[in-house]
C-alpha cells in the first residue's frame, strides 16, 4: 500500500526543491533529501518509496529545474497523478523515468493520506475499496520509463524509441 500525498494547483519546481538546495549548491548532499523540504515538511520527513503524489493543475510549473524531478525520483515516488503537468516538467520526468499520469477525475476522488494500490501494468488504482482506471502512458513514455529514463534506454538499446537502428 502506498500513501497519497495530495497537493494543490500550480505546484512549482521551487516548492518541490527550493533553489538553495540545488545539487550544485550542495554537491555532497542527496537532492532527494530536499524534496518538499519547505512546502510540505511532512512529505519530506515521512514519504516512503512507492508513495503517490496527487495534485491539481499545472504540477511542476516554474523553472525547468531537472533536479526537482530528480529529487522525486531519488525519493522513489511511485507516480504523480495530476490534472495537468507543466510541459518541461513532464519532459524531464519522462527523461528521468518518473511516472506521470494525467487524470483529473481521479485527482478529485482522492484525499491526502488515502492508502492506494497502483497497478501500472493494468493502468488502475485501488483506493479505499474503489477502483479507478488510469490513462495508459503514451508508448514512447512507457518504454523510456520502464527502462529507467532516457539514458538507461539508450544504454540498453543504443537509440531512442522510434529511431532506426544505426549500423556501425
Amino acid at each position: 500500500m502506498a500513501r497519497i500525498w495530495k497537493f494543490g494547483t500550480d505546484v512549482d519546481t521551487d516548492q518541490i526543491v527550493p533553489g538553495r538546495y540545488a545539487p550544485y549548491m550542495r554537491p555532497n548532499e542527496d537532492v532527494g533529501n530536499a524534496a518538499f523540504i519547505e512546502a510540505n515538511p511532512a512529505f519530506n520527513q515521512q514519504a516512503v518509496p512507492g508513495d503517490i503524489i496527487v495534485a491539481g493543475e499545472n504540477f511542476g510549473c516554474g523553472s525547468s529545474r531537472e533536479y526537482a524531478v530528480l529529487a522525486l525520483k531519488r525519493r522513489q515516488v511511485g507516480a504523480i497523478i495530476a490534472k495537468s503537468f507543466a510541459r518541461i516538467f513532464y519532459r524531464n520526468a519522462v527523461n528521468l523515468g518518473l511516472v506521470l499520469i494525467d487524470s483529473p477525475q481521479v485527482v478529485d476522488a482522492l484525499g491526502d493520506g488515502d492508502q492506494a494500490d497502483l497497478d501500472l501494468v493494468n493502468a488502475s488504482l485501488s483506493v479505499n475499496g474503489q477502483f479507478y482506471s488510469l490513462p495508459v502512458l503514451p508508448p514512447f513514455a512507457r518504454v523510456i520509463v520502464e527502462a529507467g529514463g532516457v539514458v538507461a534506454y539508450i544504454q540498453k538499446y543504443g537509440r531512442l524509441p522510434g529511431e532506426p537502428d544505426l549500423e556501425v
